[in-house]
């Protein structure tokens, strides 16, 4: 019989919806925090982490994500916070990551635009060469900051175009960020040739999903578990092949959905909806990618075949070249033969 967590522990994989200041580790964090004592309410004891990353709403999360974008200060600690996150995915055998960066939040704090860029893809060059890992990024606006900061985003995003960047998306809070307002600049950007990935349907209902399709042209949806509410929606997105990126724990933790018994995700798949296993921010929600695979093995009641499944899916749905995808997929093939037999 095979053991799954060995299975998952050694399983290539493709993660595609994970923050870049979110999967700051508690050491990290804490050294950060220690850096800038005396003004930040973050902790500089990585073992008090667990209790300030206890959130109790995605309002709560929100304020707490922001604390810890506030550590991220100058260019060193945008290119040692990359190359950390590059390290953790890497040792769970993570080939491939699309990492969401919010360039607005460091750009408004004093790093210029070009020396985070700057910063970012010397680290993404170096953790290839470190770890073996591509990582590419999603430009995403901060939904609490408005428009200006979409405008912002946008700006930075084509007047830099960093090599490793291939999306643009949308997150922050859902409630009270109507989606249809950012129309016009994920218009610019795909008509720059950035894919549209916007967060839509984690603590809102199917009509924000609908709203970042028809208005934002939306190739994948980050989270999009409320779809589970519309018969239409979940077919439209069946049909269309329009992958989910779901995050299971990150929606308990804040506490989109009340608990993993509750989760959505087996009845996405049921209704032939694409869905993939990801993180959010796992050192905040207290997890791994490996971790939601294991819990995504519970939700879906699969085994190591299954998995590997969801391993190939994540590949072909990322926005790598297709046979860059195809090639992921025959180490996940040839992993999984070796293992099982």
């Amino acid at each position: 019989m095979t053991d799954l967590s060995a299975f998952i522990a050694g399983l290539p994989k493709v993660e595609l919806h994970v923050h870049h200041v979110g999967s700051a580790s508690p050491r990290i964090v804490a050294e950060l925090a220690a850096r800038h004592e005396g003004r930040t309410p973050v902790p500089a004891d990585p073992d008090a982490l667990g209790d300030y990353f206890a959130f109790t709403d995605f309002a709560h999360f929100i304020e707490v994500y922001l604390s810890v974008v506030d550590l991220v200060r100058d260019p060193t600690d945008v290119w040692i916070l990359t190359h950390e996150v590059a390290r953790e995915l890497a040792r769970q055998q993570v080939r491939y990551a699309e990492l969401t960066v919010t360039p607005y939040s460091h750009v408004r704090r004093g790093i210029p635009a070009p020396a985070f860029c700057e910063a970012i893809e010397d680290a993404r060059r170096r953790a290839e060469a470190d770890f073996g890992i591509a990582l590419r990024w999603c430009f995403d606006i901060p939904g609490e900051a408005g428009l200006p900061a979409a405008e912002e985003t946008l700006r930075i995003a084509l007047a830099e175009r960093p090599d490793g960047l291939i999306s643009f998306g949308l997150g922050g809070p859902e409630i009270g960020v109507p989606r249809p307002q950012f129309k016009p600049y994920f218009d610019q950007a795909r008509a720059a040739g950035l894919r549209s990935v916007p967060h839509a349907g984690e603590t809102t209902g199917p009509e924000t999903i609908w709203d970042a399709l028809r208005d934002l042209g939306a190739e994948r949806i980050g989270h999009g578990i409320s779809a589970v509410d519309d018969p239409e929606l979940l077919t439209y997105l069946a049909e269309r092949q329009i992958t989910l990126e779901v995050c299971p724990t990150s929606n308990v933790r804040t506490r989109a959905v009340s608990d993993l018994a509750a989760h959505p995700l087996r009845r996405l798949a049921d209704a032939g909806v694409v869905v993939t296993i990801n993180s959010d921010d796992p050192p905040m929600f207290g997890t791994t990618l490996n971790d939601e695979y294991a819990v995504a093995a519970r939700l879906l009641d699969c085994g190591a075949e299954g998995l590997a499944d969801l391993a190939r899916q994540a590949a072909r749905s990322s926005f790598l070249p297709r046979a860059e995808a195809e090639r992921i997929c025959t180490e996940i093939t040839g992993y999984q033969t070796r293992m099982l037999g």
